[in-house]
């Protein structure tokens, strides 16, 4: 434990509200479920402006685009007034791996040590460290946020395959906040967390009957979106980057979440196997994870007989991506990140955007580290890295993804 940080204690479990980086777009709002269904009550930081001059007055700018954004907003959001600050937590997820991001944890600790307030700060990770007596990752939360990582992982499959070629503009975005409301209303009571319920199918069911236009009908440039993980899938990371896409009228893509979650869950079993961790831990690991998978396959096999283009399957990826790399290039996003551009280029996505946050060497060797490769592979697809910089002018940033997909 943190000497600096403040103790969450049991009482405060019913008292407080859990803060925590918008990192999750599509599935923010079942991970509130799922925390609710566990016993918590958790809230998601929104977007404030002039981030990079909050977070500077507690940090340098020797930190990666990542942390400037998520600190920036975060102690933005303790100063707005909006909070009861003797009601407040921060939540700060943390995948544990070779990356400054290990630090952000110690690093709000002490902005909101420097800010002088006495706000608990909780570490969400899967080693046990920093443990408070009041905050315990219990089985309901768990069960329930991985079944918010399913569902979100499928509605953002259906929303972004369908939305380009609705027929009556708005039809989508609709249907999609329809069964954000209807599946976090299951999470938070514990309904249908089981593989044995036709929850899914009833999903694509009803995504299906929107009036689309053929691909002949409304040819579209095709664009897959990998990358940094935060890059990627924060709104507030990638300067929105979906909604410039959605405004240039393109088919794009993001592979879920779900992949990524495996991927940390295999790369900590590795580790603890290496390390000779008790049979208990490894079977922990071995149950969550086999219990992604078999979800996973289900979300695949119902998309693909729908007729939708589905995430490639853990180890699908992984065969994928270790006929060039070694499942041990796991430092950040490692060797999914390839796998991801790869997949998607295979379902015809094939310009291709690798996103990831300015000062971070970890995606630069992971993610421009392989683009020599790729090209040699994939001839005919246009792929590029995109790098996010907090001092990045947007009329910049917009030109380069333009020139990258031209």
């Amino acid at each position: 434990m943190n000497r600096d940080n403040t103790l969450f204690t049991s009482k405060m479990k019913k008292t407080h509200t859990i803060y925590m980086p918008d990192m999750l777009h599509y599935h923010n709002e079942l991970l509130i479920a799922a925390f609710k269904y566990g016993g918590y009550n958790l809230a998601v930081v929104p977007e404030y402006e002039r981030v990079p001059e909050n977070a500077f007055r507690f940090i340098n700018s020797a930190y990666c685009t990542c942390a400037i954004d998520i600190i920036g907003n975060l102690m933005a959001h303790i100063a707005s007034g909006n909070v009861d600050l003797d009601r407040t937590a921060i939540l700060e997820p943390q995948a544990g791996g070779a990356c400054r991001a290990g630090n952000y944890y110690d690093l709000i600790i002490q902005c909101v040590k420097k800010s002088g307030y006495k706000i608990p700060v909780l570490s969400l990770n899967f080693r046990g460290a920093e443990s408070h007596p009041g905050f315990k990752i219990n089985l309901k939360m768990l069960l329930g946020a991985i079944a918010a990582v399913c569902y979100g992982d499928l509605l953002m499959s259906l929303y972004q395959q369908i939305r380009p070629y609705e027929k009556n503009k708005g039809e989508t975005d609709l249907l999609y906040r329809n069964w954000i409301d209807k599946l976090s209303g299951n999470i938070s009571t514990g309904k249908n967390l089981l593989l044995k319920n036709n929850i899914y199918q009833e999903v694509i069911s009803d995504f299906k009957k929107i009036p689309c236009y053929t691909k002949a009908e409304r040819p579209l440039t095709k664009v897959g979106v990998a990358g940094e993980i935060y890059i990627k899938c924060s709104p507030i990371g990638n300067r929105h980057l979906e909604d410039f896409l959605k405004d240039h009228d393109m088919d794009y893509r993001m592979e879920g979440f779900l992949n990524y979650c495996i991927y940390v869950v295999y790369t900590e079993m590795k580790s603890a196997e290496l390390n000779m961790a008790p049979k208990a831990v490894l079977k922990a690991y071995k149950f969550f994870m086999d219990r992604m998978i078999k979800m996973q396959n289900k979300i695949k096999e119902l998309l693909e007989q729908n007729g939708f283009v589905a995430d490639g399957s853990f180890y699908e990826m992984k065969k994928t991506a270790n006929e060039l790399l070694s499942e041990y290039y796991n430092i950040g996003d490692g060797w999914l990140v390839l796998a991801e551009v790869t997949d998607m280029i295979q379902k015809g996505y094939d310009k291709i955007l690798i996103v990831h946050p300015f000062g971070c060497l970890v995606s630069h060797v992971a993610e421009r580290g392989i683009l020599k490769k790729l090209r040699q592979m994939y001839p005919n697809a246009n792929i590029n890295t995109i790098e996010y910089d907090y001092e990045q002018s947007k009329t910049l940033r917009e030109s380069r993804i333009m020139l990258a997909l031209s």
